[in-house]
């Protein structure tokens, strides 16, 4: 009499043990809020950027990022944008070393086009994360894929010429 309790009980602890089928994607941050000094590509030498840029942002499933970690790409953009262009950038840098046309200007070249490429890969995959979750976002990525795809070129063009960064204060923060 007991046995049969026994047998009953048992199969149902171990039916609770069995994997479930459910989709079970839970959304966590992987990205931590970091100054540019921290997530910039552009010191040492070209031909690698997306791979570097890759490497310091791992998003793989772009359906299942959250919002924090959205932001903090957003972020990561605007700050990459602002040190190409504001007091204290690349522009400036390069101006101040003399031109492109310096060694010094050329190695600040090289490390605006690496730049670049950090900036308009962190565009493209927040349009990505977008897409995957929903929005239209098709003519936009078409449009910065492009000019991505350009950067890359260039900065494969230029691979193992010295490539430097710039003292730039910004961060990931959203």
């Amino acid at each position: 009499m007991y046995f049969k309790y026994a047998v009953l009980f048992s199969l149902l602890a171990s039916s609770f043990a069995l994997p479930t089928t459910g989709d079970r994607k839970v959304k966590r941050g992987v990205l931590t809020v970091q100054d540019y000094a921290d997530f910039q590509v552009s010191s040492g030498v070209a031909g690698n950027a997306l791979a570097e840029v890759n490497a310091k942002f791992p998003i793989d499933d772009f359906a299942s990022v959250d919002a924090d970690d959205l932001a903090i790409l957003k972020a990561a953009r605007e700050t990459a944008e602002a040190a190409e262009v504001d007091a204290g950038g690349f522009n400036d840098a390069i101006e101040a070393a003399g031109g492109k046309d310096t060694p010094e200007g050329q190695a600040l070249q090289i490390g605006k086009i690496k730049n670049k490429v950090l900036k308009l890969q962190l565009q493209v995959m927040a349009l990505q994360i977008e897409a995957a979750q929903g929005k239209d976002t098709a003519a936009k990525l078409a449009k910065e894929q492009k000019k991505l795809d350009n950067n890359i070129k260039q900065d494969e063009a230029a691979a193992g010429e010295a490539s430097s960064s710039v003292d730039f204060q910004g961060t990931s923060q959203p």
